[in-house]
């Protein structure tokens, strides 16, 4: 591939980099890399990867963007409220470069299109905020011998590595399976420095760049830890692990599965190994507290940290964050009607089965948490 006038013109900063030159420049023209999400660290590493010049960028998303995505995605704007974050993307990407083939999966990565979607690509760079998604993209990686260069964020810490080359550890070598459901809370349940993404997300972009290059020293076999409050990196060594259930001598998992069940993300609640449904809907808990004496309302317990009750709340819900809630359980009444909720509901879904666990016959969980409380109930209380 010969590059034009205005491609020397455009690439003219890695051209006089011997370690790039003309050749690289060509390399990088005709290479393909897939970005997993088009959100905070998926918008740093689509953007650089498209300006320095990746011939085809796969973007997989199918979320929408929301207003509270604005603070760090730097992809979207404003104006793109309520649209599809990969259309978004392919117009961001365009503006920056229209020399760059921008391919769009609007769909959800599965064990049913993983290998499809990421076999395309020369370098697959994860940029996933949930551990489902993550543990399928590491065994896919493994599967089709696709380099992973590996990203993640939470609060004000972050971290990037490379897994999944030949003869490297994976992602499963240092941490071998999912997390217990509700354990690790999301960006969107604990937070996230606006800034924090860009910094870990132009790191995944340049090991994604030496590698298509092969140049330098990456990642494969360190950890790259990053804390923003103290302003400090610091890397840990990450061996192959010979007995790892994907990449080791003699693997247990053979094939993709999806891990939803395993964290959390569609994990039902269930009595005697059968499914129950403990939710109630918005508008039967408004219609429940609206009506009736005052004993018959049903107490709210709201399992969210204090930052989150401080900015919205619903009247006379009393605040025990779900990591204080197994020593507060005596603040509770068992036989007294409870409802728990959170932001979302998968953190008061697990409140919920623990307290039915204890004996908490009568306590059930708000569905789609005070989020939807405010779609369907009362618009006065603020979304976040």
């Amino acid at each position: 591939m010969s590059l034009s006038h205005e491609e020397i013109r455009r690439y003219s900063r890695h051209l006089i980099l011997p370690e790039v030159g003309r050749a690289g420049q060509e390399k990088l023209l005709e290479s393909r890399v897939a970005c997993i999400g088009a959100g905070g660290l998926g918008s740093p590493l689509a953007m650089y990867l498209a300006a320095a010049g990746v011939g085809t960028l796969g973007i997989v998303d199918f979320d929408v963007v929301d207003e509270s995505n604005l603070q760090r995605q730097i992809l979207h704007g404003t104006s793109d409220v309520g649209v599809r974050k990969v259309t978004s993307a392919r117009e961001t990407i365009e503006d920056l470069n229209p020399h760059v083939r921008v391919v769009l999966h609007e769909e959800r990565l599965t064990s049913e299109n993983a290998l499809r979607v990421l076999g395309e690509y020369d370098v697959i760079a994860d940029g996933t905020d949930n551990f489902a998604t993550r543990y399928l993209v590491n065994d896919a990686c493994v599967m089709l011998g696709k380099p992973n260069a590996y990203g993640s964020i939470f609060r004000f810490e972050g971290q990037a590595s490379v897994f999944c080359v030949p003869g490297a550890p994976c992602y499963r070598c240092l941490y071998p399976e999912p997390p217990p459901p509700g354990l690790v809370p999301s960006c969107a349940e604990g937070g996230v420095l606006g800034v924090l993404p860009g910094v870990i997300g132009t790191i995944q972009a340049t090991e994604v760049v030496k590698l298509l290059l092969g140049i330098g020293e990456t990642l494969v076999g360190r950890l790259l830890l990053y804390d923003a409050l103290a302003m400090r990196f610091r890397q840990m060594n990450v061996r192959r692990d010979p007995e790892c259930p994907v990449c080791g001598e003699n693997p247990s998992v053979r094939e993709l599965i999806d891990y939803d069940e395993f964290c959390g993300t569609g994990e039902p609640v269930r009595a005697n190994g059968d499914e129950v449904d403990f939710d109630v809907e918005p508008r039967e808990l408004s219609r429940r507290m609206t009506t009736g004496g005052a004993g018959d309302r049903p107490v709210l317990v709201d399992v969210r940290n204090p930052g989150e009750f401080a900015i919205c709340r619903i009247d006379d819900s009393v605040l025990i964050p779900l990591p204080e809630l197994p020593d507060r359980t005596a603040e509770l009444e068992p036989g007294r009607d409870t409802v728990v909720l959170c932001h979302t509901g998968l953190r008061s879904a697990h409140a919920v089965a623990f307290l039915r666990g204890l004996g908490f016959s009568r306590v059930r969980n708000l569905r789609g948490g005070i989020d939807a409380w405010s779609v369907e109930v009362d618009p006065s209380v603020p979304r976040y």
